[in-house]
Parts: structure tokens; C-alpha cells; sequence
């Protein structure tokens, strides 16, 4: 982080996207496992917060958003771990968007749904070739048994959450502060 800190000194918006998945039973995941998926997910978005908030605050503007999941909302079963450390990302979001109560800088958190990044269009596919389906079979079956609720019933582009992250982020955005932002396609059954 220092290289990058010292390369980027101060920011007026941040994005903390930095994550990782993976499916693995309860039992099977190590002290090791949790460590791991805390220190990414979670510790290298305070780290850059804590760095960059100071010189927002004396700007008296600035955006922090965190990019949690809808997995912090509805924890999935084969992903305890990961979906540990997004509900740890929205309430790190709203915590320090209390903290800067009254400022011109928001803090807020958005949850994306299934989302055909890189890793896991790599990880369908690959998937979808050990099943013997094709790529547009697996998809249809994976909205059908394991996001049963999807509005959506595909995989979201990085390009849709990026526009819904960028609108987070802008001047018009100003009264959404301290939000956990729901961009998941209705996989969370929820009115709240």
C-alpha cells in the first residue's frame, strides 16, 4: 500500500474493490482462510481510508465508497468466510460515514450482485467445462438453484455497477451517506 500511497498522495473519491472469493465448506476453512479474506477484503480498504480521509476532511469534500456484496445482507452458505468480510465492509462504511457527520464527505458502501468479473467469469467457465454445459447453460442453471431469488437471473456487468458506483460518487449523490446501496439484481429478499 505505501508504494501505492506514495505514487497517489491524496484523492477526492476512493473505491475500495479490492476482494476475494472462494467456495469452500465451513468445516474446511482455516484460521489461516479467515485471516486471509480479512486482511484483503477488509484491512486494505481501511488502510487506503484512513490514509485518504484526512485530506478529504480538510477539503471538506471527498467519497469513500466500499464494494461490499449482496453476500454481506444474506451471508451464503458456501462462502462464510467472504461474506464475513462484506458485512464487516458496510459497517466499516457506515461507522466512518458517522464520523464525518456535517462534512462535505460521504461514506458509503454498494452491494453488487453476481457480477461477471474477471475471476468469476473465469471460474464459470471453468466450472461450466467440469459440468460438460456450456457457459449460458451454467449461468441459467446457477440463477435456478443457488440465487433462486434473482430478479436478474444473470450474471450483472462490471460496466452496470460501475455506473451505479460512479452516480455514488458524484455531486448528485450528496444525500446518500452512510447507505448500503443495493445494486444486487433482487437477490436480497428484503424491503429494507
Amino acid at each position: 500500500m505505501s508504494a501505492f500511497t506514495a505514487q497517489v498522495p491524496n484523492a477526492d473519491i476512493l473505491i475500495n474493490n479490492v476482494g476475494i472469493f472462494e467456495p469452500k465448506p465451513f468445516a474446511e476453512i482455516s484460521d489461516a482462510d479467515w485471516l486471509r479474506f480479512f486482511e484483503i477484503n477488509v484491512m486494505s480498504g481501511v488502510r487506503l481510508s484512513r490514509h485518504y480521509l484526512p485530506g478529504m476532511l480538510k477539503k471538506n469534500w471527498g467519497r469513500i465508497v466500499f464494494i461490499s456484496s449482496e453476500s454481506g445482507q444474506q451471508i451464503p452458505a458456501e462462502m462464510i468466510h467472504y461474506g464475513m468480510t462484506k458485512t464487516a465492509q458496510i459497517a466499516i462504511a457506515r461507522g466512518l460515514a458517522e464520523s464525518v457527520a456535517g462534512t462535505g464527505v460521504t461514506v458509503n458502501s454498494v452491494l453488487p450482485g453476481p457480477t461477471d468479473s474477471e475471476g468469476v467469469g473465469t471460474f464459470v467457465q471453468d466450472l461450466a467445462k467440469q459440468q460438460g454445459v456450456s457457459r449460458a447453460e451454467f449461468e441459467k442453471m446457477f440463477f435456478a438453484n443457488v440465487r433462486p431469488t434473482s430478479l436478474l437471473k444473470r450474471f450483472e456487468t462490471p460496466e452496470e455497477i460501475a455506473a451505479v458506483v460512479a452516480f455514488v460518487a458524484s455531486t448528485q449523490a450528496v444525500t446518500i451517506n452512510g447507505a448500503a446501496v443495493r445494486a444486487e439484481g433482487g437477490v436480497v429478499r428484503s424491503i429494507v
